[in-house]
């Protein structure tokens, strides 16, 4: 993405669909992803049963944009990414994944390239269906507590924010929607350098 600009980027939130996880820590990439649309003017996302996703398409600084909130399940992302990669014909390099991250700290961010999954499911599915590592991913902390067991992160990932918590997640949210317009925009190269800090 960064050397030769694609002429279509496909960004994705991942998360669980449903109002009962809204406002869950796993739900902050597919949360930062609704608020990057309202602030780019995106139309409003609408529901592909094919490709097994809310979509939206338009276009930022020349480049034609799909964004898109898959409605399987967390674990399941990949089934819907795959789909919508076989549909566009979208390269692994031009594709952009935001996820929440328990292993970052509350209110920070991360923008990687050809990483791991960290054991993170829903990544781990879209590895899996991309068969592939190399796409850009933005990480969002939302704070494993060290109090927490690695047996209780299933309950913390699904656990709401409590208010001074949600304060922390709207100022990393805040950075992701301005890191993802520079991804898109510049490529995340230059986003590394200015948001990996």
């Amino acid at each position: 993405m960064s050397s030769s600009k694609p002429k279509i980027i496909l960004v994705v939130g991942l998360g669980n669909p449903g109002e009962e996880y809204e406002k869950t820590r796993h739900n902050a990439g597919r949360n930062a992803v609704i608020k990057w649309q309202k602030k780019e003017g995106l139309r409003q996302f609408s529901e592909n049963s094919k490709q097994r996703s809310l979509i939206t398409e338009g276009r930022i600084g020349g480049t034609k944009v799909i964004t898109a909130l898959p409605e399987t399940f967390m674990n399941k992302s990949g089934v819907a990414v795959a789909a919508l990669v076989k549909y566009y014909k979208i390269k692994p390099d031009a594709i952009v994944v935001v996820h929440d991250d328990a292993d970052l700290p509350l209110g920070t961010l991360k923008i990687v390239f050809n990483r791991g999954s960290g054991g993170h499911k829903g990544v781990k599915s879209v590895m899996r269906a991309l068969k592939t590592e190399a796409f850009v991913r933005i990480r969002i902390g939302i704070g494993k507590n060290m109090k927490w067991h690695e047996r209780d992160l299933n309950k913390l990932v699904i656990a709401k924010f409590t208010p001074l918590h949600q304060t922390q997640l709207n100022k990393a949210l805040k950075k992701t929607i301005e890191a993802l317009t520079v991804v898109v925009r510049e490529g995340y190269e230059r986003a590394m350098n200015e948001y990996n800090t």
